[in-house]
């Protein structure tokens, strides 16, 4: 599931985040949870709440129905996140 979940971030949702100067990161994930971070001009951000129900939840629901979805933000990436790169 996991790296399905990574496929599909990397083709919707890590393109249009670079392009706002963001970076995109898998804290974890699991069928219950999916847990991503933002990082970059997304550390703080107000559109990062949009980011997440617009774009990573539709992305995670595909893959991972039943997972809740936690995004966070910050300057730099939790310890044992993987980045997501285009």
């Amino acid at each position: 599931m996991e790296e399905k979940l990574v496929a599909s971030c990397r083709d919707l949702v890590v393109p249009l985040v670079h392009a706002d100067g963001g970076r995109v990161y898998l804290v974890s994930a699991s069928a219950e949870l999916v847990h991503v971070h933002l990082t970059g001009t997304c550390a703080g951000c107000p559109g990062a709440q949009m980011t997440r129900e617009r774009l990573i939840e539709p992305v995670v629901a595909k893959v991972a129905p039943k997972a809740s979805v936690k995004v966070t933000t910050g300057f730099s990436a939790p310890a044992g996140a993987r980045p997501i790169d285009a």
